[in-house]
């Protein structure tokens, strides 16, 4: 587990992704309804009647796909398999993103190749990553001390599966062994219990909409999960920024202090 400091406005990188005036909820959903394939022709497919979505990689290309609605705030929940086997030089990335010049991002990446539920909890107070319902990090909402926090713009869900052999393992070293192409990622059960962004009915927590399942709007973790969150961190995280004095050799940034 890393942790990596944002580089653009109001971004966080996770390396290993809603109250409003129209509230929406994908129960279980299904992919044909909440997401498009944006790109790799055929190598991005929606299986079982929409309960299924597959990524592939080949030597030709990768594949990707978003979300249909972009969400501000919420929960949002996906059991992803991760490619299996030697699948050194891929990258499957899962994230939440907005446009623009300085577009906010919350974005994990992954190792791993068994079915496990990546959730974020996205709130005004903060943001919880999850695995498997066990946090893995919490970025608090710092604004007040010139942190920024990504409160602003909505953010569509992007998931894609592609070739970076020339950097991703060991620096570019070890490329990706294209005998065992295609190699395949696998989605299932996705969940957003969020607020759906529209220019007509823009996501506040004054709506009088709300949702039966609203406890993201103030979830924060309890002694359970902090003690929880100090194991895995103590047994997985192989770097921190916040402790990267050599890389900060001018000061840590704000939130590490």
């Amino acid at each position: 587990m890393s942790f990596s400091s944002p580089s653009k406005l109001s971004s966080l990188l996770l390396f290993a992704l809603l109250l409003g005036y129209l509230m929406g909820s994908s129960k279980g959903g299904n992919f044909s309804q909440d997401f498009d394939i944006i790109w790799g022709d055929q190598r991005a497919q929606m299986l079982n009647g929409g309960q299924l979505l597959t990524l592939s990689l080949d030597k030709v290309s990768g594949s990707g796909f978003q979300s249909k609605n972009e969400y501000l705030f919420g929960r949002i929940d996906m059991q992803i398999k991760l490619v299996s086997g030697n699948s050194a030089g891929t990258v499957t990335a899962y994230y939440l993103s907005s446009q623009g010049p300085t577009h906010d991002e919350i974005d994990f990446e992954f190792l791993g190749n068994a079915f496990h539920t990546y959730s974020i909890v996205w709130n005004k107070q903060r943001i919880i990553f999850l695995v498997d319902d066990i946090p893995i990090r919490v970025f608090q909402n710092l604004e007040s001390v010139g942190v920024p926090f990504p409160n602003k713009q909505a953010m569509r869900i992007y998931s894609s599966l592609w070739n970076a052999d020339e950097w991703a393992t060991k620096g570019g070293l070890v490329k990706t062994d294209w005998t065992q192409a295609p190699f395949t990622a696998s989605y299932i059960n996705f969940k957003a219990n969020a607020c759906i962004w529209s220019s007509a009915s823009p996501c506040t927590f004054s709506s009088p909409n709300s949702s039966n399942d609203s406890a993201w709007q103030a979830q924060t973790l309890d002694a359970l999960g902090r003690d929880r969150l100090r194991r895995v961190q103590q047994k997985y995280m192989i770097y921190n920024y916040c402790t990267d004095l050599k890389r900060f050799s001018q000061g840590l940034p704000t939130e590490c202090k």
